[in-house]
């Protein structure tokens, strides 16, 4: 009708996986923010529920689900309480993921990748979202409408280097982010919808060591990397919010299938 608002998400439910990381806990807000019930998923329960209680303090609804996105029958108990707690699961952001420090080959030859580190970058990464995709969007498709956005990477885009297991697997994630909106849509209509976004280089937990030296200056690699990006910055963590919230609501009610870069501009420069 007029005059509503298409990104106000009152009365759905949403799951963000690695819901209490910098980057995940940002877009927890977000929808928080917007309306939504938001149920932080992950398999540390106190960070979890450090997460939940901080969104509850801010007047929202929130309850911690634990589970490793990489064990299926914890993801199958965490939808049953979801769906016992609220009834139902709107929204899920797949933001468990990242780098294995183990896989990372900067000042090695490739072929000295151990490869059990590689299976490990691929699982959390790849499987880590699979996994919660297949158990929650089917709980989705019953209902007919859901929105699940994926977590992609500028690896995934052009090669990185000395991360050949984590751009395999976000590459991997963009065609899973295709093919589960091809056919969720074919198979269970026009409510559900699949993206991704592609978020830039971003300070986190997992990657601070590699981005920032212990002075707290720029390393070398991140030097490189803002000179290829036109902003001439790093992304910040509250500027996922709008992209997700777009992707989630019903603002975006006709986008499905599409990797959305949040780069300031890096996946467009050639470097000229």
């Amino acid at each position: 009708m007029p005059g509503t608002n298409p990104f106000d998400l009152t009365g759905r439910v949403a799951v963000v996986t690695g819901g209490y990381g910098v980057l995940g806990s940002r877009m927890a807000e977000a929808l928080a923010g917007a309306g939504a019930k938001v149920a932080v998923l992950g398999r540390r329960p106190e960070a979890a529920a450090a997460c939940a209680e901080a969104l509850c303090r801010t007047g929202a609804e929130a309850i911690p689900l634990i589970a490793d996105v990489l064990d299926e029958a914890a993801l199958r108990r965490a939808c049953d309480a979801l769906l016992d707690a609220w009834g139902r699961v709107d929204i899920l952001i797949n933001a468990a993921g990242g780098n294995v420090a183990r896989a990372r080959t900067d000042d090695v030859p490739v072929f000295t990748l151990p490869f059990d580190a590689f299976d490990e970058v691929v699982r959390l990464n790849l499987h880590g979202t699979v996994y919660p995709t297949l158990i929650f969007g089917e709980a989705m498709a019953r209902q007919g409408t859901g929105s699940i956005v994926n977590i992609s990477s500028m690896a995934s885009f052009q090669a990185l280097s000395g991360v050949m297991g984590y751009s395999a697997a976000k590459a991997a994630i963009d065609n899973f982010t295709r093919w589960m909106a091809v056919d969720l849509a074919r198979r269970h209509g026009e409510g559900l919808r699949v993206n991704a976004i592609a978020p830039g280089f971003f300070i986190t937990r997992q990657n601070r060591d590699v981005l920032l030296n212990p002075d707290g200056s720029y390393t070398e690699r991140t030097q490189k990397v803002i000179a290829k990006t036109p902003m001439g910055r790093l992304g910040r963590p509250e500027e996922l919010q709008g992209p997700v919230l777009w992707l989630c609501s019903d603002a975006a009610s006709f986008v499905t299938g599409a990797v959305i870069p949040v780069d300031g501009g890096f996946s467009a420069f050639s470097g000229l």
